[in-house]
């Protein structure tokens, strides 16, 4: 596997990287064990001083790091500017939070013969974390903050083409002044996966990533007796009902589908529409997303980054060939992107059947599926109809109805009025093919630690 910058708007190769050894992933573990012990041994407050220097230190160098996840992954600057901010926040929570989440819970008894149980949370010892490359930092902070806040340690293997982006981030924290081997990035290959996670000192694995990824690190996970938490694709239902206020929701699906270029696992991918408003919404959808500006992700003017590459670029554009094969209309929108960088021509799919392959598929890229759907019943139908269950929103003049609705909906999280979005205090994850577990919040902080329970019993043996 080949560790490599190459700069998705120009095509220009950056670094390169050789792949770990297996010495350099058997230096790791014992380092990362070591850092363990004594990390485990601080207060939730010490630990919380490096995450707060940490989150300090991301917000003095968001200059410099929004820079390089554009570099590296080609996301427009503001929306680098906003991932930076929003791992400062997730590591804020944590300082502000850890301690009253992982307090120790005296356990009910319904007589004084059952004692004084007590339920604690401890640590492990040394999480895996595999993280992809469409958010270089947030994903990483997402599995970070709240592992390092419990006790435990980390070891990185991040996705092959952006190596630089998981370089600064293991400097970061060192700077924030974590043991060395705290937290440490593997430029690890294919088969030091299965060698880590059946070292005893490992305790479990967060992916993120796709279906094909998933089903083998879970395997291997399983094998290894090792816990695993899995957060893979989605295909977010973008609902909108008949009293749904058109102009505000025709934009919010602009911004949900296509930030990030559209490679993200909770845009909204499948924009579901009821009869009435069909017609409507599709001409401000339409006219909005012909708005958008492609091109250097550096320009403050450019709305549409480039994809991370060549090669996913060509993976979506032939996609969008294989559902017009099977049946579906395909209508490319707005001005000609740029020859220049990975881009793909923002395309609405319409006449989706559930006999075209497509209607099951994730676009990782900027392409719009609109469903027509006889009412809110069918709509909430048609958004149920899929293999994924990560995100999807509701658009409606009816907060409580649309609340009703998100009830019905299959999936992880909805929103009602805006679409799926990442924050520092809520949950994330999904359910179905778009995996298992959750990160964030008290669910995430909880998902590899020890619960322990210490009872107190003090009464006279039977005989």
């Amino acid at each position: 596997m080949a560790y490599a910058s190459i700069n998705p708007y120009t095509g220009e190769l950056l670094q390169e990287f050789p792949d770990a050894t297996d010495a350099d992933i058997n230096h790791a573990l014992t380092a990362s064990h070591s850092a363990f012990l004594e990390w485990k041994e601080r207060s939730y407050v010490e630990r919380g001083v490096v995450l707060q220097k940490a989150a300090d230190l991301l917000r003095e160098r968001a200059s410099d790091y929004a820079r390089l996840l554009t570099l590296e992954m080609g996301k427009v600057t503001t929306e680098a500017l906003g991932e930076v901010e929003t791992c400062a926040r997730i590591f804020e929570y944590y300082v502000k939070n850890t301690e009253a989440l992982l307090a120790p819970q005296l356990l009910p008894v319904t007589e004084p013969s059952e004692g004084q149980p007590t339920l604690l949370h401890e640590p492990l010892g040394i999480i895996l974390a595999i993280e992809p490359w469409n958010f270089p930092f947030y994903q990483v902070a997402r599995i970070l903050a709240p592992q390092l806040a419990v006790g435990n340690t980390v070891l990185l293997k991040h996705a092959s083409n952006v190596p630089q982006c998981a370089a600064a981030f293991e400097q970061l924290m060192i700077d924030a002044g974590l043991p060395v081997g705290g937290f440490r990035n593997l430029y690890a290959a294919r088969h030091h996966i299965e060698i880590i996670l059946n070292d005893a000192r490992v305790h479990g694995v967060a992916l993120t990533g796709s279906e094909g990824a998933g089903s083998i690190v879970a395997s291997q996970a399983g094998k290894a007796l090792k816990k695993s938490t899995l957060e893979l694709g989605g295909a977010d239902a973008f609902v909108v009902l008949h009293d749904a206020e058109l102009e505000k929701a025709a934009k919010w699906a602009v911004i949900g589908r296509h930030w990030n270029a559209g490679q993200v696992c909770i845009s909204s991918k499948r924009i579901i529409l009821v009869e009435e408003v069909y017609e409507k919404f599709m001409e401000l959808y339409t006219k909005g997303v012909a708005s958008l500006k492609a091109g250097d992700p550096f320009d403050p003017e450019t709305t549409l980054a480039p994809l991370s590459s060549a090669a996913a670029a060509e993976e979506v554009r032939e996609k969008i060939r294989e559902a017009v094969k099977h049946g579906a209309t395909a209508i490319e929108v707005g001005p000609k992107v740029p020859s220049k960088g990975a881009f793909v021509q923002p395309t609405i799919l319409t006449n989706l059947t559930a006999e075209n392959p497509a209607y099951y598929w994730e676009f990782f890229g900027p392409v719009s599926m609109i469903f027509k759907a006889q009412d809110e019943q069918d709509a909430v139908n048609i958004a149920n109809d899929s293999p994924f269950g990560l995100g999807g929103s509701v658009f409606t003049a009816d907060e409580k109805r649309g609340s009703e609705v998100a009830k019905q909906m299959s999936t992880g999280m909805v929103f009602v009025n805006h679409p799926t979005s990442p924050k520092a205090n809520m949950p994330f994850g999904g359910i179905k093919r778009s995996g298992y577990g959750r990160e964030l919040i008290g669910l995430g902080i909880k998902e590899f630690i020890n619960h322990k329970l210490i009872n107190v019993v003090d009464i006279d043996a039977p005989f």
